[in-house]
């Protein structure tokens, strides 16, 4: 079973605000360095927010077409867990924000990956580290960049 890691970093802007950089999927190859192409799947009617979607992932020596499943709850917290996967045989996670005060929030990423190839443990926990931190700080520089807006 593989292990979970955690960060967190905080940025300035509103759960909400953060949340509609999160849904937005199928910007992701614009903003994150390993994400090239994305494609959703289906989309849940009361949100509108993506249900499933398809990954084309390129982060070096891991390349992989995978597809993630997604729940929402609200602005406060989104989970994905894999759906299916070729060198990835797992992919859960989550983002959950909470307000620090009124322009502030702070971003908790959790990550499990498994991937097919043989790996430490200690390797796989260093690369899901540096999986996390890219991500929020690309996150961040995205949502206080103020592109979407």
């Amino acid at each position: 079973m593989a292990s979970q890691t955690t960060s967190s970093i905080v940025v300035a802007a509103t759960p909400d605000r953060i949340m509609a950089v999160i849904a937005d999927l199928e910007a992701y190859p614009e903003w994150t360095a390993s994400v090239r192409e994305v494609e959703v799947l289906t989309v849940y009617e009361d949100s509108g927010r993506p249900g499933e979607a398809k990954f084309v992932l390129d982060a070096g020596p891991i390349k992989d077409r995978y597809t993630l499943s997604y729940e929402w709850d609200g602005d406060d917290e989104v989970r994905w867990s894999l759906v299916e996967g070729g060198l990835i045989k797992e992919l859960d996670g989550s983002y959950t924000l909470a307000p620090v005060d009124d322009s502030s929030t702070e971003v908790t990423y959790q990550l499990t990956v498994d991937v097919a190839i043989p790996m430490l443990g200690l390797m796989k926990r260093k690369a899901e580290k540096v999986i996390i931190d890219t991500a929020l700080k690309e996150l961040k520089k995205r949502v206080e960049d103020g592109v979407d807006e």
